[in-house]
């Protein structure tokens, strides 16, 4: 990949990762919102408006930033299974992907209660759920940037492959010392 186009896909993963961080970190202040005001209208509308920012904006931004990211360890001596921090990325934006699309469902169905009727009193077990979950993804996705920006050490160790005696591999079979039964 040419140093342009490794610079491009860096800027797009880092504008994108970011991007989710930022984006989760409005939805917790909105799900906090929803929670503790006492304004009726200003709860049905946050719950509405944070579906529509999980959909339009959240969740593309966890696939860009798993896409561009994968790119970018593809591309560059870093790459995907050769150092520690890298593969715990790669784990936490898998299932933090993952997990966001399994949420979408209850941020959902505040969202249609929101809109069609007043919030009860049955619905406040789900409102603390997606605060607790946003809360939670802010520090996950902190926790990645950080990941980032220390990049520990430890290489994951790469084991040469095993010679088989009598199979088909590239791999000559091991030297032997005695000299073979029917050699007299």
């Amino acid at each position: 990949m040419s140093p342009t186009l490794r610079k491009f896909t860096l800027t797009a993963h880092v504008t994108s990762s970011v991007g989710w961080l930022g984006a989760v970190a409005c939805f917790l202040v909105l799900a906090t919102v929803g929670m503790t005001t006492t304004d009726p209208q200003l709860a049905r509308a946050t719950y509405v408006v944070m579906e529509l920012i999980g959909w339009a904006v959240i969740v593309p931004l966890s696939f860009a930033s798993l896409i561009t990211g994968l790119v970018q360890s593809w591309s560059t001596p870093w790459g995907l299974f050769r150092h520690y921090w890298v593969v715990a990325k790669l784990l936490i934006n898998l299932l933090a992907t993952v997990v966001l699309l399994v949420h979408m469902k209850p941020i959902g169905h505040l969202a249609d209660a929101a809109a069609t009727a007043a919030l009860t009193d049955d619905l406040t077990g789900t409102r603390w759920q997606v605060t607790a979950d946003a809360a939670a993804a802010v520090l996950v996705l902190l926790l990645a940037t950080a990941l980032s920006v220390f990049k520990p050490k430890g290489r994951i160790r790469h084991r040469p492959p095993r010679s088989y005696p009598n199979s088909l591999t590239t791999n000559p079979p091991p030297p032997h010392s005695e000299p073979h039964p029917t050699a007299s």
